[in-house]
């Protein structure tokens, strides 16, 4: 089984979206100190590789705690704008794309969309209930043409517009 980790390292001084929050990593105890340790870790909920709900870029969509856990996984496929897009699986691009595959995602019915993506394009997507990816790595490590399974589980956050997740794919 392959096993490809597509998830930033979280850690300070990581480069953020202009105006996010910077993240911070404290120790608050320590196996000398307490017998246990713990950190303390603030960020925003758009840092690393995330996952965005319905609810970050349209305020009448559905937020995290509001979607279904089974929307967060599933089968996917790398593809290209040239390729045929296969129904009902997950999306992920490597080049850029914009709002010109619009239509031809829409009519591919994916689980989700991720990878290098406008901003217009996922707003998009939002719009339309396809949860989108942010922030992904080593996407090329994916063979074309393969189907694998995809894991983005985000945290359960109240309200959430986004969640930082460990993204993995495996086939």
């Amino acid at each position: 089984m392959n096993v490809i980790d597509l998830s930033k390292l979280i850690k300070e001084n990581m480069d953020v979206y202009p105006g996010d929050p910077e993240v911070e990593i404290m120790l608050v105890n320590t196996h000398d100190k307490d017998t246990w340790e713990l950190r303390k870790i603030t960020m925003g909920t758009h840092t690393g590789t995330h996952v965005d709900a319905y609810s970050h870029m349209d305020e009448d969509g559905r937020s995290l705690d509001q979607i279904p856990i089974a929307k967060f996984f599933g089968e996917a496929q790398v593809v290209g704008p040239e390729d045929v897009f296969p129904h009902e699986k997950g999306l992920f691009f490597i080049e850029k794309t914009g709002m010109e595959m619009l239509q031809k995602i829409l009519d591919a019915d994916p689980l989700f969309v991720g990878g290098n993506i406008t901003e217009e394009l996922q707003r998009s997507l939002l719009k339309n209930e396809i949860i989108t990816y942010t922030d992904l790595i080593n996407l090329e490590k994916i063979p074309r043409g393969i189907t694998f399974m995809f894991f983005g589980l985000p945290l359960n956050i109240k309200d959430g517009d986004g969640s930082p997740v460990r993204a993995v794919a495996m086939w």
